[in-house]
């Protein structure tokens, strides 16, 4: 499957497999300035909308998942994803708690229900790997649950490929001092402090716990067929644009983007007689 293997895309060059999997610890770079990181971004963003069409043209169906600690950047680099392209082609899938009669049913049934169809793209803001890390570190599953989902796990990502979705699955790495100064600033930010909730303190906790799941957990699931791509994520800006790229090397595409069009003159009929404005209800403007 085209996920399997580095590949080359019509328009972008990835480099080598080894710069995603080498120690997490790198020398610190220069952070990226705004206008640099918007420049590349569009570019980006431009390969994002041409993969969209492929995508599109040639019935492909894409799965991509974003795995990781809370306040890893998943969030930021899904929606920049998601922010340039048509919401009925790509669409966002964040499943909230289970209700009990999801509790009931089989463990990936209410995953495999947001599977897309051809022309499809499907972004997955955690995933059913919910058991193999939280529910395991928070005791919301038993051992039986969660050592049948490792063994599950593989063979479900199987038939998923098998049936000709394409599978693409990203781990956000975040540092501890990094976590923590994130946390301390959704704490203080009113516009940020739903994204923290009571569980992401208790997480704090249980640093190790999850270090240890992630790792169990990528020694099951990280296989040939479907393996796991690491993204450092301590810069954002830099772990969007690294993770934009390398989603864009892993599906070969072509140009499909339409041609611009030419807008016709914008005809006025003069027997037609609008109704008063004043009759209308207008927003007060108060900026």
């Amino acid at each position: 499957m085209a996920q399997n293997k580095e590949k080359k895309s019509a328009n972008i060059r990835i480099t080598g497999k080894d710069e995603l999997y080498h120690d997490i610890k790198q020398e610190k770079k220069k952070k990226l300035g705004s206008r640099e990181y918007e420049e590349m971004l569009m570019t980006l963003e431009i390969e994002l909308v041409k993969l969209q069409e492929w995508v599109k043209a040639n019935k492909l169906k894409v799965v991509v998942v974003f795995e990781g600690r809370d306040a890893a950047g998943k969030g930021g680099v899904i929606k920049t994803i998601a922010g340039c392209l048509n919401p009925r082609i790509c669409r966002i899938v964040a499943l909230g708690i289970p209700t009990e009669k999801e509790k009931s049913q089989w463990y990936f049934q209410r995953y495999a229900s947001e599977l897309p169809a051809g022309g499809e793209i499907v972004l997955f803001d955690r995933s059913w790997y919910n058991r193999a890390g939280v529910e395991k570190v928070m005791g919301y599953c038993n051992d039986d649950e969660y050592e049948e989902f490792l063994r599950s796990c593989p063979e479900f990502e199987k038939m998923i490929i098998r049936s000709g979705i394409i599978l693409i699955k990203y781990w956000f790495s975040v540092s501890d001092h990094e976590q923590e100064k994130r946390f301390q600033d959704r704490i203080e930010d009113p516009t940020k402090r739903w994204k923290i909730s009571p569980m992401d303190i208790e997480s704090r906790d249980k640093w190790v716990e999850y270090s240890i799941a992630k790792d169990k957990m990528f020694s099951y699931t990280d296989t040939k067929q479907s393996p796991w791509y690491v993204v450092r994520a301590d810069d954002k800006k830099r772990a969007r644009l690294n993770c934009i790229h390398h989603l864009l090397s892993l599906i070969p595409y072509k140009d499909l983007t339409p041609k611009p069009l030419k807008l016709p003159p914008l005809k006025h009929d003069v027997a037609y007689v609008r109704p008063p404005v004043t009759e209308q209800t207008f927003v007060q403007e108060k900026y």
